[in-house]
């Protein structure tokens, strides 16, 4: 085995004095596994959820921690948590999930105000922010306070209460994880005396939704994180092997023909930085 490995990883008379892997038949088998990968995987997650899927840790009373504890910072009073306003988060993931899109206002139109209406909150203002593919509560918080429209939802003082749904699916053929936050202020006085007010900031949206955790079956393997691990696991192994080929090679004084390790170290790495973006969550 050491010798199978060394032959592999090592360059040496045995392959030519460059690296088995890197040879053009090792990475073209590299390229159909993964392909391979690919075609399995949406498999595994239709016929075995419970072994390859989507799940969340992030859970409501986190998120209203977490947002309340950005407001003592800042000096403004804690928001409540609001059973209408929750239900109202809840019905706007389901809509989302069930016209496939991922904006503030709907394909027909429909508003996040419908939604906070229709679940018996009478407001004054409202607002609602988006998270999405997040896996943990701090991590969503904190792209909502880096995010000037956001972050103004998160800590505006016309908000009173809040509503939190936290819910799985499939949008736009891939498993992930919606979480809605609906911020709602009732000022009865001003109420008596003008139309609600539904303010603007980012997509011009003032926007806060509460969000409902919905029990799901959490899968032993999570699918994204799986796919981007078996990514990232080859793309260090190739970094690895061409870091060892150009420290060798220049300690014996090997001058190649054809050698372009640093340039294909360079692209690895690459493709690395765009594989630990691509994972993120995104907020709207």
């Amino acid at each position: 085995m050491p010798e199978f490995l060394s032959h592999l990883i090592f360059p040496r008379e045995s392959n030519n004095y460059r690296a088995k892997i890197l040879h053009h038949t090792s990475i073209f088998l590299t390229i159909i596994a993964l392909l391979i990968l690919t075609a399995v995987f949406p498999l595994i997650k239709k016929d075995f959820p419970s072994i390859l899927g989507v799940s969340t840790s992030i859970k409501v009373e986190e998120l209203l921690v977490l947002t309340n504890a950005e407001r003592e910072k800042a000096g403004i009073k804690e928001l409540k948590l609001d059973p209408a306003l929750s239900q109202a988060a809840l019905k706007k993931a389901e809509n989302m999930f069930q016209m496939n899109y991922w904006a503030h206002n709907a394909p027909d139109g429909t508003t996040p105000w419908v939604f906070i209406r229709n679940a018996g909150y009478n407001y004054v203002y409202a607002g609602e922010n988006l998270g999405r593919g997040f896996s943990t509560s701090q991590d969503l918080v904190n792209a909502w306070m880096a995010s000037e429209s956001h972050r103004a939802n998160l800590l505006s003082s016309s908000f009173g209460d809040v509503g939190f749904a936290v819910l799985t699916g499939k949008l736009a053929g891939e498993d992930t994880v919606l979480i809605v936050q609906e911020f709602g202020g009732q000022n009865l006085i001003a109420a008596e005396k003008s139309e609600p007010v539904e303010t603007k900031t980012l997509a011009r949206d003032i926007q806060s939704i509460k969000t409902f955790s919905l029990p799901s079956p959490s899968p032993l393997i999570q699918s994204a994180n799986m796919s981007r691990t078996i990514s990232l696991a080859i793309v260090f192994l190739f970094l690895t092997v061409l870091a060892l080929d150009f420290v060798k090679m220049r300690n014996r004084r090997i001058i190649r023909v054809r050698g372009h390790n640093l340039d294909h170290i360079m692209f690895l790495l690459l493709i690395t930085y765009l594989l630990l973006i691509v994972g993120k969550g995104v907020i709207v």
